[in-house]
């Protein structure tokens, strides 16, 4: 084996960046299923929404055994960590249940009459339960990312730079994009952000973006109104999940203190004038 393919080989991922892959790949499964046109011919595009949706879940158990394999103390913020992870396996198993039924039924549906066009109502019903078990898995799995991280450096600390030199919007701005919850659009020559949550800054994206931690992905994500044309959605980078993990672990901001009140002033008492 030579020097090169030595140093080829990828770290491996911990259990914080394997949690917001798995968001990553939520949101894009999301997107795609948001994006689907269903016809009597969707057969072969909900099996691989199903095996979209078994990966997910694939994806969750692996994260959970990865905590695992960390051996930490098993803390409140832990276990509720680990639990919300099996959540999203349990729930993208479900869905991905849900669609291969979906599957089944077009199919069946388009042997039985070659003349079908619509989609059948059954299968558009697994669909839409599909789309709500796995519409929440960025969310809880960003969730389960901050516990760990916040509980793993409690435990083992240990000092990063991966999100240093990063101004207060772009650290939020990340945090943002690792939710899913970012997208860009045009309309009449100008660019357009759309944030689920907050406010996010085209001048933020850009820089973001110059620095590698971020990029768009054209056309992925749902319109923003009906008939409309799809959106870009921002994601992270592989430079940009080790600078978000960074930020995750640290302690959540302490909540800014009111101002004192004032003490109101003594009353004047003022007697009667005296006579001369």
């Amino acid at each position: 084996m030579t020097d090169d393919l030595l140093f080829d080989v990828p770290p491996t991922p911990t259990p914080v960046e394997r949690l917001l892959a798995l968001a990553c790949d939520a949101t894009r499964h999301n997107d795609a299923l948001s994006l689907f046109l269903p016809t009597a011919a969707s057969g072969p595009a909900l099996g691989a929404h199903a095996d979209s949706a078994a990966q997910l879940a694939h994806a969750a158990l692996t994260a959970v055994q990865a905590v695992r394999d960390q051996q930490l103390y098993a803390s409140a913020d832990l276990i509720d960590a680990t639990v919300r992870i099996k959540q999203i396996a349990y729930l993208s198993g479900e869905a991905a249940r849900h669609l291969a039924e979906a599957q089944a039924t077009v199919t069946a549906a388009a042997h039985a009459n070659p003349e079908l066009t619509g989609f059948p109502d059954t299968a558009a019903e697994q669909f839409q339960l599909a789309q709500e078990l796995t519409g929440l898995a960025p969310e809880a799995a960003v969730e389960s990312a901050t516990g760990i991280a916040r509980e793993t450096q409690r435990r083992r600390p240990s000092a990063t730079t991966a999100a240093d030199g990063l101004a207060t919007a772009e650290r939020s701005a990340l945090h943002t994009v690792a939710r899913g919850h970012v997208v860009m659009a045009r309309s009449h020559g100008r660019e357009y952000v759309h944030s689920r949550r907050g406010s996010v800054r085209i001048a933020t994206l850009r820089s973001l973006e110059g620095k590698g931690l971020i990029a768009r992905a054209p056309a992925t994500a749902p319109p923003a109104f009906q008939g409309g044309p799809a959106q870009d959605r921002i994601r992270l980078t592989a430079l940009g999940a080790p600078a978000v993990a960074a930020l995750l672990a640290l302690p959540p901001a302490a909540p800014a203190s009111a101002p004192a009140p004032a003490m109101p002033a003594a009353p004047t008492v003022t007697g009667p004038a005296r006579s001369r």
